[in-house]
């Protein structure tokens, strides 16, 4: 069979939101192919599917509001937790 699996991960230098990193991995078979970074603020793709798929996604401005909201929602919402 195939894996097809996500990692969401929060990157802790400090409490300070400033300081935290949002990132969403997408892999297919144990290889990246794309990746979300709230410090890059879109999509990199590193196959040629990661490439097409962040190319779909970084034109779509409601999917990278969504994405570069989760900082927030999700790390940032998480600190006292984590």
């Amino acid at each position: 069979g195939f894996m097809d699996y996500q990692v969401t991960r929060c990157v802790f230098n400090s409490t300070d939101p400033k300081d935290i990193e949002y990132i969403l991995s997408y892999y297919y078979n144990k290889i990246e192919y794309a990746r979300f970074s709230s410090s890059v603020g879109k999509y990199v793709g590193f196959t040629k599917h990661g490439v097409y798929n962040a190319d779909r996604w970084n034109n779509d401005p409601a999917e990278l509001n969504n994405r570069r909201a989760q900082k927030e929602r999700y790390c940032v919402h998480n600190i006292g937790i984590d």
